[in-house]
């Protein structure tokens, strides 16, 4: 299983950048904590956070918004990873993929499409499908059963606290791969049962139990 957002694609910058500057333009204000709150929330759950931060727009329209400015920003450019593709076909032609994502539909759809992995993924997963976002476990677990695949025989992996802490309690092994700009807390990295720092080093033999 694989996190789209700060594994695949390096686009928590671009998520911070675009959110920022929506909230700063439409009456809200940006807290010191509020990009590592959002991040692995459901669109649902950050449109009504943003709400709070003062922005005076029904979450359902800021979502909208954010999320119309984000796939602007990926028509001009996709920020995969650094070995993110030859990660992804590496481990496809070992396992079955599936990811389980915080993004839109939408964008999940084109950042795979624009990178050419779709057929890569027997099962992709939004938690605007599900009830919960992450930390809860709902994407993982909905994506495992997408595939018909205990999630205690899966691996997951994943970049931010609120992702390490889903997989982990829905009962994957979970890899960690730290965003080198937005680290995962101590506490929620000591649940990963495997870190790697470079997705180059992700390996069929690396997930050997």
């Amino acid at each position: 299983m694989f996190d789209l957002d700060g594994v695949l694609v390096d686009s928590e910058p671009v998520w911070e950048e675009v959110r920022r500057a929506y909230v700063a333009d439409n009456g809200g204000t940006w807290r010191p904590d509020t990009q590592s709150r959002l991040m692995g929330m459901s669109t649902g759950e950050w449109a009504a956070y943003l709400h709070e931060l003062g922005v005076g727009r029904p979450p359902e329209e800021i979502a909208r918004q954010v999320v119309d400015a984000m796939a602007e920003r990926y028509r001009e450019s996709i920020p995969l990873m650094p070995a993110a593709q030859e990660a992804v076909r590496r481990l496809a032609g070992r396992f079955t993929l599936g990811l389980a994502s915080s993004s839109p539909r939408r964008l999940i759809d084109v950042v795979l499409d624009a990178a050419g992995l779709d057929e890569c993924f027997a099962a992709t997963v939004s938690t605007e499908e599900v009830e919960r976002g992450k930390p809860a476990p709902d994407g993982y677990l909905e994506a495992a059963a997408r595939l018909g695949i205990d999630p205690r025989a899966c691996f997951a992996v994943e970049d931010s606290s609120n992702g390490l802490r889903s997989a982990h309690a829905a009962g994957m092994r979970v890899v960690a791969v730290p965003h080198p700009r937005y680290p995962p807390a101590p506490d929620a990295l000591e649940l990963a049962w495997l870190v790697v720092h470079d997705l180059g080093k992700l390996t069929p033999e690396t997930l050997q139990p």
